[in-house]
């Protein structure tokens, strides 16, 4: 519970990373990251109990994730910079691992939000996103 607590806390902090960017193409990457975390907080909130396990919104959380992240390749194809970004440049040096582990946040987040029924689901559901992304934001993240 205090890793799902801790990676929450880690998404809501995007809003303030987004002040002073200059590169508009960096503003939409930090767009589209913040969709996903969101979504991520929709869920993170059924799990801790702060707000009460709904199904249908939790599915359609996951449909949110899968939605954004299906957009990270195409946000990303161009090695733009901006002094704010937090996007390391292995991004581009290595951009088809990029490229898998973002297809794979995708993957999870369609195959979860037709799967996820119950609250111990949704739990299950947010440790395996978790760990996606954290495997993703380890290696091309600063």
């Amino acid at each position: 519970m205090t890793i799902i607590v801790g990676f929450i806390a880690l998404l809501a902090n995007a809003t303030w990373a987004h002040q002073g960017v200059q590169n508009a193409a960096v503003m939409a990457r930090m767009n589209g990251m913040t969709s996903i975390a969101d979504a991520m907080k929709v869920i993170g909130d059924m799990v801790k109990g702060t707000t009460a396990f709904d199904r249908d919104i939790a599915r359609e959380a996951l449909s949110d994730v899968a939605a954004a992240s299906a957009q990270t390749l195409d946000l990303f194809a161009a090695p733009e910079d901006d002094p704010k970004s937090e996007a390391r440049p292995e991004i581009w040096s290595n951009f088809s691992d990029f490229g898998a582990k973002s297809d794979a946040l995708t993957d999870l987040a369609e195959a979860l939000a037709v799967a996820v029924d119950t609250p111990a689901d949704l739990r299950s559901a947010l440790m395996s996103l978790g760990a996606t992304c954290t495997a993703c934001h380890d290696a091309y993240r600063e």
